[in-house]
């Protein structure tokens, strides 16, 4: 406790730019109050703070690479079932010895929380939770998942006790105030040997929530060192300011960054009308204006490379030429107008931005090639069609067709998808798991319930005093290591 309270204060008079040895200042877009919020429907502000405060099982490292947290070692049995976790020596906030029954209980709970959202689906092959000793848990599965570990090391599952997580920082913040202020723990607080120049060489970090406009702003002045959760809304933004500071990067993410259906009526009845919209887009020059090489088109919802054997061509329609898959989606549309005597006529919802500006013209220019005009609205507002930007928290095929269970009521879905998925969960043979995962997709498709455009794009901005950085596939850069030393 101590340890924490003398923390506390340091982290009260650490503010202002950072020197390269004092404050690490972060700024996360978001709105300020995203920082702080609880539940289990994260903003991707509080999934960087709570990973920072709230250690789970294991977590990422920079690179995205699953780590050690509250358990120090773990074997898995060669039949892939059982996960077995040797906890480290250490304590809750309140002094009271980590136990394997606190870690059964807390992510029992943990995982009934979750029920209802995506990431409650994700872990639906946990089948089991043991303490086997005090200090050892095993969890069982119904059938192996090589991802789990990194499944573990989400956020949402960082263990609280009592209001409060262990670390490997310490969070406070002026009542209401738009700062977290975060410093690390000494090791040996964190059942780690202790070193004893660690005042000297671990930094504070002083993180916000802002706009991107502001987070972009404050790092070309130099008033902050690290900018992250940046997408394609507001990648623009980052562009066009003063990079003499510093960098942009981009990470090589993976996920859905499409167009969800909301509703199955009048043109968008017919899931033939619902893929003309797909067929008429050139996703090459619907991303050309953002300037971002190396992003990967999809016309896919599961990416061809997450099946072990690739069971669909890298793009649909390959045959046919984009004029020709044009010239076949305005047939489809003329038909509709034609009978219905209706003008084919869209809303799409599209967050504010400038990036959702330049999507916004793009995809009106290639449906304007078929006959379809479309007006922009707010997500939520009535949007017929709505952007879905989500990134992958595990590299399956099954966490893409689960962002579309009928369950989620996130749009359009295929309940004989679902029912597909929920069959693999107990199929113990890679092989005919795999292939019940490829007829859910192929399902998914048929029903026309998505428009997949690409992979998600996030970005940071980066300065070159900023140690311990790295972009990774998975769009979640731990704060902890920003505070250590880079050897």
């Amino acid at each position: 406790m101590r340890f924490r309270l003398a923390l506390i204060l340091l982290l009260l008079a650490s503010c202002g730019p950072s020197s390269g040895s004092g404050p690490v200042n972060v700024m996360i877009i978001g709105s300020p109050q995203s920082l702080f919020q609880q539940g289990v429907r994260l903003s991707p502000a509080a999934q960087h703070v709570r990973a920072a405060t709230f250690e789970g099982l294991v977590a990422l490292d920079p690179g995205g690479q699953v780590v050690p947290a509250l358990a120090e070692r773990w074997i898995i049995t060669d039949d892939g079932l059982s996960y077995i976790f040797r906890l480290r020596d250490s304590t809750w906030p309140d002094g009271e010895e980590i136990t394997a029954t606190d870690i059964r209980r807390l992510l029992r709970e943990s995982i009934a929380r979750l029920g209802g959202t995506s990431l409650g689906l994700d872990l639906a092959k946990v089948d089991e939770i043991r303490a086997m000793t005090g200090r050892v848990i095993e969890v069982r599965l119904s059938s192996p998942m090589p991802d789990f570990l990194r499944l573990l090391a989400q956020p949402e599952l960082g263990f609280v006790k009592s209001g409060a997580g262990a670390g490997p920082m310490v969070l406070s913040r002026d009542e209401d105030g738009p700062v977290a202020r975060l410093a690390a723990l000494p090791p040996e607080t964190r059942g780690l040997p202790a070193r004893e120049d660690w005042e000297e060489i671990a930094r504070p970090l002083n993180v916000e929530a802002r706009s991107a406009r502001q987070a972009v702003d404050a790092f070309s002045r130099g008033d902050v060192d690290l900018v992250l959760g940046g997408s394609i809304v507001d990648f623009p933004l980052a562009e066009a300011g003063p990079l003499s500071r510093g960098t942009i990067q981009v990470d090589p993410a993976m996920g859905l960054m499409g167009l969800v259906i909301r509703e199955d009526t009048g043109l968008l009845a017919d899931p033939a009308r619902r893929e003309a919209l797909s067929m008429a887009i050139d996703r090459g020059s619907l991303i050309q204006p953002f300037g971002l090489s190396g992003w990967q088109s999809s016309t896919w919802i599961v990416p061809p490379g997450a099946f072990a054997q690739p069971r669909y061509p890298a793009q649909r329609w390959q045959n046919l030429t984009l004029d020709q898959r044009r010239k076949t989606a305005a047939a489809r549309i003329r038909a509709w107008t034609t009978q219905t005597r209706k003008e084919a006529k869209l809303r799409v919802g599209l967050p504010p931005g400038p990036g959702s500006d330049l999507l916004f013209r793009q995809l009106a220019r290639a449906w304007s090639s078929i006959g379809v005009s479309i007006e922009r609205v707010a997500p939520g507002e009535g949007a017929q069609i709505e952007l879905r930007d989500n990134v992958a928290r595990y590299s399956s095929p099954r966490w893409y067709l689960n962002q579309f269970n009928c369950s989620l009521d996130a749009g359009l879905c295929s309940a004989k998808a679902d029912a597909l998925v929920r069959q693999s969960l107990d199929e113990r043979d890679p092989a005919t798991r795999e292939r019940l995962l490829g007829e859910a997709h192929a399902a998914l498709m048929a029903s026309e319930v998505y428009i997949p455009l690409g992979a998600p794009v996030r970005w940071s901005l980066v300065r070159g005093s900023i140690r311990n950085y790295l972009a990774n596939q998975w769009g979640l850069h731990p704060l902890f290591p920003l505070s250590q030393p880079t050897t």
